[in-house]
């Protein structure tokens, strides 16, 4: 598994399998040695067990992953990318998101 954030490994996942197939994902892409993205690692917590089943929320290291970083093409941290059901990019965040930004964000994808 990679990017593990603190001690919470529910929502870190192999990068190969981002996004999710078939289900609306969110990865957030960071560095566990980064602020703000320290920040992100409860937000994440909670939006992982409210949309369990639902939508995937993934992590991962960009410290420890470079190859992530730049198949997303990364150029800050954090940053978040939204998917669609089908694995298309339909939004993207560079920096600190807010709770109710990102479910904001995953509700729109889920109604579609």
């Amino acid at each position: 598994m990679l990017g593990l954030l603190a001690t919470t490994t529910a929502f870190a996942a192999a990068p190969r399998t981002v996004p999710t197939k078939g289900m609306v994902t969110v990865v957030d892409l960071g560095a566990k040695t980064c602020i703000p993205c320290r920040m992100m690692t409860p937000i994440l917590a909670e939006l992982e067990k409210e949309y369990r089943g639902r939508a995937a929320v993934v992590f991962l290291d960009v410290r420890e992953d470079g190859a992530s970083a730049k198949r997303f093409g990364i150029r800050a941290i954090p940053t978040q990318i939204f998917f669609d059901k089908n694995g298309r990019e339909v939004a993207r965040h560079e920096g600190f998101m807010e709770k109710k930004a990102m479910a904001d964000q995953l509700n729109r994808l889920l109604a579609k």
